[in-house]
């Protein structure tokens, strides 16, 4: 017998061999409604089977270890006692500032409400908060940032202005918790703004270079584009990165 006959018989008895084993399998789960198909497949929301969408914005990475927000425990402008934890779930914006701040303070909280009215019709605004640190504890009582945060339209209820004990403890928070500059001694901060995920670590986009910006510019608006020293503002950017993140 030819070679070629040889090979066909051994085909043959592979698929016999096939439909002995596999085709009574295959037709008990038809029956029982186990065999479904990608191509048209339904979706049944109630059952959660949808996924989460990861989003491609950056982890900052401290020698090997994506930084997480520190523990901290501060009073916020209705007298309640705010820990990290209450922000856990939530995608959040955090700032450090002070209510008597004639000069940048003014422009990041105009920049933070107008974010708060851009998010206010999705549903997912009760996922989005922000964390206002003063840097003055000792005169920016809980009154008086309740006064400050309804001059300035403060509605979302997971928008917590937060004062402290001790100007020190700030200081620790921002410099080191959350790479955000502060000088307490002389009342000095950056107009920047830390990002931070449901999860608790803070998440921005690349740089030029390829590493994560750490933190987005907070003083200048939407309308204004750019500042006198040629710096775009980065608003928008900050909107669709907490969008982004909402849907992690």
């Amino acid at each position: 017998m030819k070679k070629s006959n040889y090979s066909y018989i051994g085909i043959a008895f592979i698929i016999l061999l096939f439909g002995i084993i596999f085709v009574p399998k295959i037709v008990d789960r038809i029956k029982n409604k186990d065999v479904t198909r990608d191509g048209s497949r339904s979706f049944d929301v109630s059952k959660e089977t949808f996924t989460k969408v990861a989003s491609d914005l950056e982890y900052l990475v401290i020698n090997g270890n994506r930084k997480k927000v520190p523990e901290f425990s501060f009073i916020d402008q209705n007298g309640k006692t705010i820990t990290n934890k209450d922000y856990l779930g939530k995608v959040y914006i955090v700032e450090f500032f002070f209510t008597t701040c004639p000069t940048i303070c003014p422009r990041m909280n105009r920049n933070l409400v107008s974010i708060q009215d851009k998010l206010k019709d999705l549903n997912e605004f009760k996922d989005f908060g922000v964390a206002s640190f003063s840097i003055m504890p000792e005169t920016d009582t809980p009154e008086v940032l309740k006064t400050y945060a309804d001059n300035y339209g403060v509605e979302n209820p997971n928008w917590h202005m937060l004062t402290g004990k001790s100007k020190y403890e700030v200081y620790d928070l921002s410099n080191v918790g959350f790479n955000i500059f502060v000088d307490t001694e002389n009342f000095e901060h950056s107009g920047d703004f830390a990002l931070v995920d449901k999860q608790g670590y803070l998440r921005s986009r690349k740089d030029n270079f390829g590493n994560p910006k750490i933190f987005y510019k907070g003083i200048i608006s939407e309308q204004e584009k750019i500042d006198e020293d040629g710096n775009e503002q980065e608003i928008t950017m900050l909107v669709e990165d907490i969008k982004s993140l909402l849907k992690e």
